[in-house]
């Protein structure tokens, strides 16, 4: 269909989300392995074929739907505990970055440049730091636009409407742990030192994900955690009880805390009603979308497509009626352990939408990159 249709496409929209480009496999001489990004000469190449050939003159805009940049992912600078929430420390790790990944940014500086080619990057909670101006302007130098407009940042937690009916956004904001208002995230210190107060969520990430990743590295990779842990009280029993204990020790800690702060105010009953209902929304991570979007379109009967990311699990499911979910999920390294959806590995998933001219049509489909250029091996980890 797509084929027959694609002289009469009037603009193509390409959604991508997850890529956590971090500092690279190597720093410092030393092996990150919070490092999950291996594909760049596969996004390259996506980048190069989407704004040539068949997309040379349509107009196409590409669609980084949050954490693209992982900064939560750098380990090797040299600040500590709050301070890594530094603005100062930020751009040492968007510097990281960027070194680590060359040819990835040169490519998406040379797709933003090309004529009838724009790029729209919402902010995740991987890449929350983009809340701070000077970061985002520091990664827009490094781009080399040539037009400033070619490049835009959604940073306001708002949804973003490409075109009339479709509705995309990251999907962080669904879950209490990770979410946060990134206009409303900043702080200054008596000293003037800009801080990014993240979501506890992130807090977690940094220091007890990433910990255990040093030891197992599928530690996130793996869906859904409630099997993850299964198998792993059985087949790796020590590591997933220390696992369990620093998670639940960490939730607790965090959260009891400003319960009880909060507490002295308000009554036994009250307290301990206010704390089981945020323990039971916080833990609810990794939510069913495909009841949430049930949901959605529910309340919002003019919505065509609702785009999501965050969970790296992609899906494409079509409701009575005709609106359309689709969670793009990762460029990364991906297992699904239910049997229900089977996936040994699940990886380059993109969403492309195409507006049809002269109608309100659009076609939509969610996409595996293939590459146009195979190498003869792939790195293995």
């Amino acid at each position: 269909m797509r084929f027959l249709q694609r002289d009469k496409v009037k603009k193509t929209y390409i959604v991508i989300s997850d890529l956590h480009l971090s500092a690279g496999v190597f720093i410092d001489g030393k092996r990150n392995v919070l490092e999950e990004f291996h594909d760049d000469k596969e996004l390259v190449d996506f980048l190069k074929f989407y704004s040539t050939g068949t997309y040379d003159k349509r107009p196409v805009e590409l669609i980084i739907n949050g954490d693209f940049l992982d900064f939560l992912a750098v380990p090797y600078v040299n600040y500590f505990d709050d301070e890594f929430w530094s603005e100062k420390a930020t751009k040492e790790k968007l510097q990281h970055i960027i070194n680590a990944h060359h040819e990835v940014i040169d490519a998406l500086g040379e797709f933003a440049n090309c004529k009838n080619k724009n790029v729209v990057y919402i902010i995740g909670n991987h890449d929350g730091e983009l809340a701070f101006s000077s970061i985002r302007e520091d990664f827009k130098k490094t781009l080399k636009l040539q037009e400033d407009d070619s490049f835009l940042f959604i940073f306001d937690n708002s949804e973003y409407i490409p075109i009339p009916g479709v509705v995309i956004k990251h999907g962080h904001q669904y879950e209490k742990a990770h979410s946060f208002n990134p206009s409303e995230s900043l702080i200054t210190a008596k000293g003037g030192q800009a801080y990014f107060s993240p979501p506890w969520g992130s807090y977690y990430v940094t220091r007890i994900v990433n910990k255990f990743k040093e030891e197992r590295g599928y530690i996130g990779a793996i869906k859904p955690i409630r099997i993850l842990i299964a198998y792993g009280l059985f087949f790796d029993t020590l590591f997933t009880i220390r696992f369990l204990f620093a998670s639940t020790f960490y939730f607790f800690m965090v959260r009891f805390i400003r319960f009880f702060k909060a507490g002295k105010k308000m009554l036994a009953r009250e307290f301990f009603k206010d704390l089981l209902e945020s323990v039971a929304g916080e833990l609810e991570l990794f939510r069913d979308y495909g009841t949430l979007a049930n949901k959605f379109f529910e309340n919002r009967p003019e919505v065509k497509a609702l785009i999501v990311g965050h969970t790296h699990e992609a899906e494409y499911t079509e409701f009575p009626g005709g609106a359309v979910f689709i969670n793009t999920g990762t460029w990364t390294k991906f297992y699904q352990l239910d049997f229900t959806k089977l996936q040994i590995e699940n990886k380059l998933t993109y969403a492309q939408i195409d507006e049809i001219d002269q109608s309100d049509h659009i076609d939509m489909a969610l996409n595996s990159w293939k590459g146009t250029s195979k190498l003869p091996y792939d790195e293995y980890f």
